[in-house]
């Protein structure tokens, strides 16, 4: 998983974090892939779990601020994420590293974020550009 421009969204605080998610989900994958300790699995799972938590909060916020018409549908699609999230993570916790986690983790991190990057974040990008021009 790598950045690449048909991420962008043009908003760079939002860029810079989705950015960092990247990385961070890499890290995941890797660790699990190579079967790193739970630990180092955790730790990353521990960042990811309050990184998106303050991403999508920064992100509700820009959506606030320039009256975004489908802010009540977005911030659906960011709470059912976390709920994903959480779940999966607590899978993690109670069978470790197995193929179906990390297939889990795969589509749950990697499919369902770059999803919503290109087609959710660049609607909110599009609208803000708007608003500003």
């Amino acid at each position: 998983m790598k950045w690449d421009d048909s991420l962008y969204t043009g908003n760079s605080k939002i860029d810079n974090q989705h950015k960092e998610l990247i990385k961070r989900i890499g890290q995941v994958l890797i660790a699990c892939r190579e079967r790193k300790g739970a630990e180092i699995v955790n730790e990353t799972l521990d960042f990811l779990g309050d990184y998106v938590v303050e991403h999508f909060s920064d992100e509700e916020k820009l959506q606030k601020q320039y009256n975004y018409p489908d802010y009540k549908n977005h911030k659906k699609l960011h709470e059912k994420f976390v709920a994903d999230f959480t779940e999966l993570r607590n899978r993690f916790n109670s069978d470790g590293s197995t193929l179906t986690v990390i297939t889990k983790l795969n589509r749950v991190l990697v499919q369902w974020l770059m999803k919503h990057i290109k087609v959710e974040d660049k609607k909110i990008a599009a609208h803000i550009k708007a608003q500003v021009q």
